[in-house]
């Protein structure tokens, strides 16, 4: 799976250069999201004294318009603070790029693993349960899940990078007793909520890698019978077969459902709880005038960006159980491959 692509001189332009270019993607998208954030700290600051403009509502409305749409940025050559329009277009342009090279970047991926296992198959005699299976659709899943859940990752420790520093710094101006003792408090909380999620989804979430790996065995037993049943029906593909097959389809997911059904319960919690986490913290400040409404909404966006870095793997556990179940298919295709391949020689 990895030594296919990675390893490989046909695909090692794809490999490295492909994944650099989407690394550098992802860097300048954090880079503008970092511009984002400081836009978020004048904005909500110019709300916040509308109060001032009370007398002249128009100068206040002209820098409404002039943070959200204004050009002159990009007029006076790139000189003066840019508006949330000159901001986000670049960031639009660089996500669109991104996801389309990333899908390009997997089904090469595809291709490296498949034409890799195709020939050792092909020259193995006995047969192995799901080979066309795990040739096709496995591999299939396997790239498109690793261009998702890869992309995040480095999304994440890119984030990580770049708004740690600046969530840091907004720890300064936490205005509670205990917590505004310590250095970077804001990054610390975080960092043990983001855990401490995680710890807790994986017991959990337990029993869903096994639950998944069971599935794809009895969809690939169903699978079978319909496709031998194309060309015999007289043998294959009898509705009494097809019934009692479709039946541990049934029982396999209602007990993979009920499952997902706390862990859901489980994430939902977590997701209402930490959405709340910053307010607690920082929303005094705004009250005893440690802070502004500007600078409260910058800490805000930075808290949210550090803990969707911390949180990746919890967020995406669904992806990384069926990542796991696929990897054991495919592990155990690899291995049958070895020792049957030793045995025909």
């Amino acid at each position: 799976m990895i030594r296919s692509f990675y390893r490989s001189r046909e695909w090692a332009g794809w490999a490295y250069g492909g994944g650099l270019a989407l690394i550098v993607s992802l860097w300048l998208q954090v880079q503008v999201s970092v511009a984002i954030n400081s836009w978020y700290g004048r904005f909500y600051d110019l709300l916040q004294n509308a109060k001032d403009y009370s007398d002249k509502p128009q100068e206040a409305i002209t820098l409404l318009y002039e943070q959200l749409v204004s050009l002159q940025y990009i007029l006076s050559g790139f000189k003066g603070i840019p508006s949330l329009t000159v901001i986000v277009f670049p960031y639009i342009v660089l996500a669109v790029f991104t996801g389309w090279f990333t899908r390009i970047y997997g089904l090469r991926w595809r291709e490296a693993i498949t034409f890799n296992y195709i020939p050792q198959w092909q020259v193995v005699d006995q047969e192995i349960e799901g080979a066309s299976q795990r040739i096709q659709e496995d591999c299939n899943r396997w790239a498109r899940l690793i261009e998702s859940l890869g992309l995040q990752v480095v999304r994440a420790i890119m984030t990580l990078i770049a708004f740690i520093p600046i969530l840091w710094g907004f720890s300064d101006k936490v205005d509670i007793p205990i917590i505004r003792d310590f250095a970077g408090s804001l990054v610390w909380v975080t960092l043990i909520f983001s855990l401490g999620g995680l710890v807790v989804s994986w017991f959990v979430g337990w029993k869903l890698p096994g639950l998944e790996y069971n599935n794809q065995r009895v969809e690939a037993a169903f699978r079978k019978d319909l496709v031998l049943g194309e060309d015999d029906k007289a043998n294959y593909a009898q509705s009494e077969t097809l019934a009692e097959l479709f039946l541990g389809i049934k029982f396999n997911y209602q007990r993979l459902y009920l499952h997902y059904g706390y862990f859901d319960c489980w994430l939902n919690f977590y997701d209402q709880f930490m959405g709340i986490i910053p307010f607690l913290i920082m929303g005094q400040g705004l009250f005893t005038g440690a802070i502004t409404l500007g600078v409260l909404m910058q800490a805000l966006n930075a808290f949210g960006e550090v803990h969707r870095g911390f949180a990746l793997f919890l967020h995406n556990w669904t992806t990384i159980t069926e990542l796991r179940s696929i990897w054991k298919r495919l592990h155990e295709f690899e291995a049958n491959l070895i020792k049957y391949t030793k045995e025909s020689k």
